[in-house]
């Protein structure tokens, strides 16, 4: 990909680039809407992801293109910018803008980018770019950041610059993964530790429903609202500075503040969904992957049933995983309302898995689903 965007990036702006960097998209194992409620998160960086090549230029100006997309621009860079509406790089400009506030000086700049993760899909593909973009300009200028700064700055472009009340388990997890290691994250105090995966004759198979969601525009707002408004319920008898500090035990001797029966799902799936997070890492750490594959499918239930976050299209997958007998384990990633699913698979099915399981959502959903097959890999770096 390296030669293929150096080729592209000459094309655009008639010259080189002075060096072109990589960031990974990721897949979170079990921990779902836990990171904005103080909790444990599992996520691991994959091998798909965002490259972009960079190189300064004598005007200026950042200049912002894209092998994926139609829509570019270039804006001045001297100025503080503010958000324009729902485009690609709004990403990237946000980060500039944390630079700036920041007292960073930034020549002016030509961008390329390109990625190989769906658009919408829920792997990431915002904090893949914004971590591609914060990285990059980083190594370049030699600004002096560390990765939790850069961590911290994409996280803020989420959510002042973009408009998503986000935690920071999607920018964490693409800056810190490592190859077959998943990140148990404490999105509260970010204290973290590797976990090793050994899935021996399995495969993490990644199954992209291609219904798109828009996180600003979703409800995905209104399910941060909700886990406040309990932890404020909560509050009355008890003190806590969110949702995760429970375990289910203590949870059951107060959650009868909650007497609004939406808002007592909520929490009931924060709270249990965290504790799944400490049993799923012990379950890896042990080798006892079909233990780990009955806390994905608990996490699903929870989540279609308590968050209510899924949806007809990521249902219909994992029912199909239940059914097929070389899958042992399959929920939704990410924030849901569409986007992807993930299984653990045995190896050699994958053929026949992604036909029948095409064939049984296209028969439910009347589209096709797509099906990748990822490696759990490295975080940004240089090519």
């Amino acid at each position: 990909m390296k030669s293929t965007l150096t080729e592209k990036f000459k094309d655009q702006y008639n010259h080189n680039p002075s060096a072109v960097y990589f960031t990974p998209g990721r897949v979170n194992l079990i921990g779902e809407h836990i990171d904005y409620n103080g909790g444990l998160v599992m996520p691991c960086a994959i091998t798909l992801g965002t490259w972009v090549a960079i190189a300064p230029n004598n005007d200026g100006k950042f200049r912002f293109r894209s092998l994926n997309f139609d829509a570019q621009t270039e804006v001045e860079s001297n100025v503080k910018h503010e958000k324009d509406g729902g485009n690609w790089f709004n990403y990237p400009i946000g980060v500039i803008n944390e630079f700036l506030k920041d007292g960073k000086k930034i020549d002016g700049i030509d961008f390329l980018y390109h990625g190989n993760i769906p658009i919408g899909s829920g792997l990431s593909s915002s904090a893949s770019i914004e971590i591609a973009t914060a990285f990059a300009l980083n190594e370049f200028f030699n600004l002096g950041y560390e990765k939790l700064d850069l961590v911290k700055i994409a996280k803020s472009v989420e959510n002042n610059f973009i408009g998503v009340n986000s935690g920071i388990m999607d920018q964490f997890a693409v800056t810190f993964g490592e190859q077959d290691k998943a990140i148990l994250l404490d999105c509260d105090t970010l204290k973290n530790k590797m976990v090793d995966i050994n899935l021996g004759n399995y495969v993490l198979a990644i199954i992209n429903t291609n219904k798109p969601r828009e996180l600003a525009e979703s409800k995905y707002n209104e399910r941060v609202e909700e886990c406040q408004t309990a932890l404020k319920l909560l509050n009355e008898e008890i003190t806590l500075n969110n949702l995760c500090e429970l375990n289910t035990e203590k949870f059951l001797l107060h959650n009868h503040l909650l007497t609004d029966q939406t808002i007592l799902n909520r929490a009931t799936h924060v709270v249990k969904e965290n504790d799944r997070v400490s049993l799923a890492a012990k379950a890896l750490n042990a080798g006892y992957l079909e233990e780990f594959g009955r806390l994905m499918y608990a996490s699903h239930e929870s989540l279609r049933d308590l968050y209510e976050v899924s949806g007809k299209e990521l249902d219909t997958v994992v029912e199909f995983c239940m059914d097929y007998e070389h899958v042992i384990g399959a929920r939704m990633t990410g924030a849901g309302f569409g986007g992807c699913a993930i299984a653990l698979l045995e190896k050699g099915f994958e053929e026949d898995f992604t036909k029948k399981l095409v064939h049984f959502y296209e028969d439910r959903i009347g589209y096709a689903a797509d099906v990748y097959v990822s490696h759990i890999g490295n975080g940004p770096r240089q090519l």
